[in-house]
């Protein structure tokens, strides 16, 4: 293996850094854990995806991380189209990391759960394996598919287990998936590493409001984020229709920011519901122009319906809204509360009405959403802050190539470095 496996940096060794669903430096997270570990000495190489209009190099040395990118198109039609997916990223990662040399650690982020695949074949070759779990697959495909626990949900939850078998140390987005690992995983407390994901206070800082953007209306309301069947922008469209019926309010305008699966749809339901007037789709939009909508709007909106998957996993756009100031609605999810405290108003699980008449008093009392506003940049800069997730990812490092008794949250120091018996 190169390198010192000794010591607490990453001085002399190389660390591969494996994604699938997205390319970098285009996922905000792996872009934060790469420049990290880059900081802390280590060599950085990402295998991921080409993008679509960014990130479409096949390789790329951007501030010191090496990128090295394969073509690769999205599922389309079904099982049978992840299934060609799927068999092209994982033949492509292993034509490249075998370019890429030995390493020292190989980092797979999920999904999908079938990086254990490559990371093995690395780990054979000396490499220690961390798996950065993003999102708890088998609870993706309940909440996306809605076809219960059938046979493909079964082999869903056994790759799941085969990762966590395979893994060294895991990472996770917060304590619901850190429980998660050690209860469906079997792994012991300081195997498991919390590294929440934060924004990039580099690019989102507020800037002065533009009122034109709220296009003639007293108030702008802001959705930012992907559009999936699992990311409840059908309920907001629903809520807003309340808003103006229910609640008989007309006097905003409200903007979706972002793309994703169910974009079209979601334009065909504003229209349905009459909607289109007052609700603006921009698609996925530069970080400058992202920044004016989030520094203009009035209350921001988390939509996310309950389900097992959204009720313990931390939302980006909720930091992203936090971090800059602005007050959100939210359904009432266990980690939409972690994450936002008092920095939201919290509507029953799926209760469209509610989320319609929380909006309504936000609206008309300004002093309670800049209070709202202050706590989310306070908790943003405290315990949230990607200075915290720095500190345990390097944490899960040095634990995993053995350097120090490993320390998790919630967990004390383990005997030593080495793999345990599960």
């Amino acid at each position: 293996m190169p390198g010192d496996p000794t010591g607490g940096d990453g001085k002399g060794r190389r660390a591969l850094i494996l994604v699938e669903n997205l390319s970098v430096p285009f996922d905000r997270r792996v872009w934060q854990e790469c420049r990290t570990l880059r900081d802390a000495g280590w060599e950085v190489h990402v295998i991921c995806p080409r993008g679509s209009g960014r990130d479409t190099e096949a390789e790329a040395e951007i501030d010191g991380v090496r990128i090295h990118r394969y073509p690769l198109r999205p599922a389309t039609g079904g099982p049978a189209g992840y299934l060609r997916e799927y068999t092209a990223a994982l033949w492509h990662t292993l034509r490249l990391a075998r370019q890429v040399g030995p390493v020292d650690v190989v980092h797979a982020c999920n999904p999908p759960d079938l990086l254990f695949l490559p990371a093995l074949w690395l780990k054979r070759h000396g490499a220690r394996f961390v798996f950065d779990q993003h999102d708890l697959v088998p609870e993706l495909y309940l909440s996306r598919f809605g076809r219960g626990e059938d046979r493909l949900y079964r082999a869903v939850c056994a790759l799941e287990r085969r990762t966590y078998r395979a893994a060294d140390v895991v990472l996770a987005t917060n304590e619901s998936y850190r429980e998660v690992a050690m209860r469906r995983g079997g792994l012991r407390p300081e195997d498991v590493f919390v590294v929440r994901s934060a924004p990039d206070t580099d690019r989102f800082r507020p800037v002065p409001p533009e009122p034109e953007l709220k296009r003639g209306k007293p108030h702008l309301l802001c959705y930012l984020g992907v559009m999936g069947p699992q990311d409840g922008v059908d309920y907001a469209l629903r809520a807003l229709a309340k808003l103006r019926d229910e609640q008989e309010r007309t006097d905003w305008h409200a903007v979706f920011v972002g793309g994703g699966d169910t974009f079209d749809a979601m334009v065909a339901l504003s229209r349905r519901l009459g909607l289109s007037g007052q609700v603006q789709f921009t698609g996925r939009v530069p970080d400058a122009d992202l920044v004016r909508y989030l520094s203009t709007a009035d209350v921001c909106l988390s939509p996310d319906p309950h389900s097992p998957l959204n009720d313990v996993s931390t939302m980006n756009k909720v930091l992203e809204y936090m971090v800059m100031g602005r007050p959100i609605v939210s359904f009432d999810l266990r980690e939409a509360r972690v994450s936002a405290g008092a920095a939201a108003a919290y509507a029953p699980a799926n209760d469209e009405a509610e989320f319609a008449r929380l909006i309504a008093l936000l609206l008309d009392d300004p002093q309670r959403r800049a209070r709202m506003g202050e706590t989310g940049r306070e908790r943003i800069g405290g315990r949230l802050s990607w200075r915290n997730s720095q500190r345990s990812l390097l944490a899960a490092y040095a634990a995993a190539c053995g350097d120090r008794p490993a320390v998790a949250a919630g967990g004390g120091p383990a005997t030593d470095g080495r793999k345990p018996r599960r």
